[in-house]
């Protein structure tokens, strides 16, 4: 039975493989904190965000997006000083800002999920050849929304990061072929068959 080639360490990040990624979501809180551990993780491995996933959920309210726009430096100060926390102020200031940013959305869509979904038409993408393993590291539909994304003000989500959220997110279909979880997907949700496009 594959597992992707994920060279699992822990079982967290084994659970979360088998359980989350991949798997598509349409509830903006849920979204907001794929959204997030992906922001907090550049620079870092994605084993590290799994590790400190409960730390990040006590800082930031459970990524209640609103709450968290609320935040204040006295909430920065807080956040900075939770033991095991990644101490990077910029970033705790990004999350923040995000969470506005993502009310904007909500605000003019009425849903980040729908907005987010409308880019693949409401259907999981599956890439010609991603299933065995030709996967990069971003394309052309993360490009257009990392632009988007940009354009409201968000912050540490280029295109590399908004590809691994799309992946992380099930927009688009990154398991193996022969990994259980690929097919378990497609039967689930509705999909949609694409040429890659503008991959690097």
């Amino acid at each position: 039975m594959s597992t992707c080639d994920w060279g699992f360490t822990f079982e967290a990040m084994r659970t979360y493989h088998d359980t989350e990624w991949g798997v598509p979501v349409h509830d903006d809180r849920v979204m907001f904190e794929h959204l997030m551990m992906e922001a907090m993780q550049c620079g870092l491995s994605w084993s590290l965000m799994i590790k400190k996933r409960e730390i990040f959920r006590e800082c930031f309210d459970g990524f209640d997006y609103d709450r968290i726009a609320a935040y204040t430096d006295a909430d920065i100060e807080r956040i900075m000083n939770t033991p095991g926390m990644i101490r990077s102020r910029r970033k705790i200031e990004a999350v923040i800002n995000n969470a506005r940013c993502f009310q904007k959305i909500r605000w003019e869509h009425g849903s980040f999920c729908d907005w987010l979904w409308a880019h693949s038409g409401g259907k999981t993408i599956l890439y010609i050849g991603h299933e065995n393993g030709k996967i990069p590291v971003s394309n052309g539909l993360s490009d257009a929304i990392a632009k988007e994304l940009k354009a409201y003000g968000f912050k540490y989500l280029g295109t590399v990061t908004v590809y691994s959220h799309l992946q992380a997110c099930g927009v688009i279909n990154d398991h193996g072929k022969d990994c259980p979880c690929y097919w378990a997907i497609n039967e689930s949700n509705p999909t949609v068959r694409k040429r890659r496009y503008l991959e690097k």
